[in-house]
């Protein structure tokens, strides 16, 4: 039960054609508060490239090119007219330069998605007198939930850790040591000689978990072109479910096998490793580096030439070019502009203030609501649910996780092509709409629905599916891209301290609320608890889509 829970923590990349979008903002590194000059000049370069590029590239290139609107206005000597020009500065990256950076960031995500699904197999293993291989195998219910949810626990630890570390270490720093207590975790785990240390090794790769999951959206958001934001944050939860699913399988494959619990824990350690020295090779983030020069955490100059190289390392474009100079250069002025008069560092409670308090009510309220919407409960049940339809399979808890995990799979994978063409708003308000439909066809299945065995499994995967596209990938999509720069670390922390910490409070209320008030009423209380989300939604969460995180800053938290 408790493993399953973590679970709801949960390309067309390469379609030339996907991603293309009337207006975009000005650049990547964007700013809104430019002066006269800075713009006259740009919209000079503008005109010219709006003449000698044309609209689409051709699919055989190996880079691609997206259109930024801009307005702009002139006078043509015989009236004044303001003219709106559709055509615009264009972007150029390498799909491969653009694939990378997310790639090995979101393998943290995948090794928590393992996680989630090898233990549902590690403590069958574990505590199999045959098969377990050592000689404490008859563990206490106390026991078992440690090490189910130690690594929760380490997680909880971890998210409290980039509190106060995160902008010291940057996002790149971060994610490796993220992947150290992966590999740490992993090792110790998969030799522990005795309970103590199991747990001790469960905590260490909990700590890894919150790093990740905190770094990752972070390095992807801030790096990534704001035209594939919302996809590639996306597909870091698709990432999570295709771990989940390698857990499944690996723990199918060694459930026979006598220790096979320490190979399903060890199995983590060599991806970790490809994920440490895979970001050991990517450049740090750019708005990071800007940042700290900012505030006078180093050399500005020194900083400001570094963050120039990262990005045309990110872009796929010579070192030093002038086109991520200029992007470099845009950028330091909106940060000069907002945080020129302000302390080189803000306090504890800044995140609790002005605009940054309206992005954690955002960022933490998705997440609290993705959290206490039930998904543990309905995934509890999910067996018995099928049971009740005549799945045979549904016996077999392993082959219904499975079943479950692809269709999970392949809901995030809509989520993915759609984020960047619908927009957060619609997904949001569709999919939690979903979610409260089905949380009230399950409680009528228990109440007086219970000879139509179809309506349950029906309400089974019309939630699961609805999470996948909404509360799964979107939430932390706006909890990566919602927070002002300054606070962007803090505020991400906090807001996976708040997904753990409200995970743990469902994880251990959902028992003693079962026998208090039956499945039925159970999944009414749910029911409406989404109903709430879904007036959250509408009413507090804006829309994102297209935004780069310096307009979304200027235009929406302001």
């Amino acid at each position: 039960m408790a493993s399953t829970t973590l679970s709801n923590f949960g390309l067309s990349l390469f379609n030339p054609l996907h991603h293309q979008r009337k207006k975009r903002p000005k650049s990547l590194l964007s700013s809104s508060r430019t002066n006269p000059r800075l713009v006259s000049s740009i919209n000079d370069h503008l005109a010219l490239t709006r003449v000698t590029h044309p609209l689409l590239q051709s699919h055989s290139t190996p880079k691609r090119r997206f259109h930024v609107g801009v307005q702009r206005e002139y006078s043509d000597g015989e009236g004044s007219e303001s003219l709106v020009s559709d055509a615009t500065y264009q972007e150029e990256f390498s799909w491969s330069s653009v694939i990378l950076p997310f790639l090995f960031p979101a393998l943290g995500g995948l090794l928590f998605g393992y996680d989630i699904g090898a233990t549902s197999g590690a403590t069958i293993s574990l505590q199999s007198a045959d098969l377990s291989g050592i000689t404490w195998f008859n563990l206490s219910a106390i026991q078992l939930g440690l090490v189910v949810s130690g690594s929760l626990y380490g997680a909880l630890l971890g998210s409290l850790l980039a509190y106060g570390i995160a902008d010291f270490l940057g996002r790149k720093r971060q994610l490796i040591a993220a992947a150290l207590l992966y590999i740490f975790g992993g090792v110790v785990t998969a030799n522990a000689p005795e309970l103590g240390v199991l747990l001790a090794g469960r905590l260490l790769y909990g700590l890894g978990i919150g790093l990740a999951m905190h770094g990752a959206p972070l390095y992807i958001a801030e790096t990534c072109p704001s035209q594939i934001r919302g996809t590639l944050v996306s597909l870091k939860e698709l990432f999570i479910v295709l771990g989940i699913l390698l857990g499944y399988f690996v723990g199918s494959f060694l459930i026979d096998s006598v220790g096979g619990w320490r190979f399903m824990y060890g199995f983590s350690a060599p991806v970790a490793v490809l994920m440490g020295l895979g970001m050991w090779t990517l450049p740090p983030s750019p708005r990071w580096l800007l940042l700290r020069a900012v505030q006078g955490k180093g050399s500005f100059q020194d900083l400001k030439e570094k963050a120039i190289i990262s990005l045309s390392k990110l872009r796929g474009r010579p070192p030093g070019d002038k086109e991520s100079e200029r992007q470099i250069e845009d950028t330091l002025l909106s940060l000069k502009s907002a945080y020129g008069q302000q302390e080189s560092e803000g306090n504890f409670l800044e995140v609790f203030q002005g605009p940054n308090l309206k992005a954690f009510i955002i960022g933490g309220g998705l997440v609290l609501f993705q959290q206490i919407t039930g998904q543990p409960s309905v995934l509890y049940y999910a067996g018995q649910i099928l049971q009740s339809a005549g799945f045979s399979a549904a016996s077999d808890a392993t082959k219904v996780s499975v079943v479950i995990g692809f269709f999970k799979l392949l809901m995030t994978w809509v989520a993915v092509l759609k984020v960047d063409d619908l927009g957060r708003r619609p997904l949001l308000i569709g999919g939690v709409s979903g979610i409260a439909l089905s949380l009230v066809l399950l409680s009528a299945y228990y109440k007086f629905l219970g000879g139509f065995p179809f309506v349950a499994v029906g309400a089974l995967l019309l939630y699961v599916g609805c999470y996948q596209i909404s509360f799964g990938p979107i939430s932390w999509l706006m909890v990566s891209e919602i927070f002002p720069i300054r606070t962007r670390g803090k505020g991400i922390s906090l807001a996976v301290l708040t997904n753990f910490a409200s995970n743990a409070v469902v994880t251990f209320a959902f028992s003693p609320l079962k026998e208090l008030l039956g499945a039925e009423n159970l999944f009414l209380l749910f029911g409406a608890i989404a109903i709430l989300s879904l007036l959250f939604v509408i009413f507090s969460v804006p829309e994102t889509k297209g935004l780069s995180l310096e307009d979304i800053e200027s235009k929406i938290l302001k």
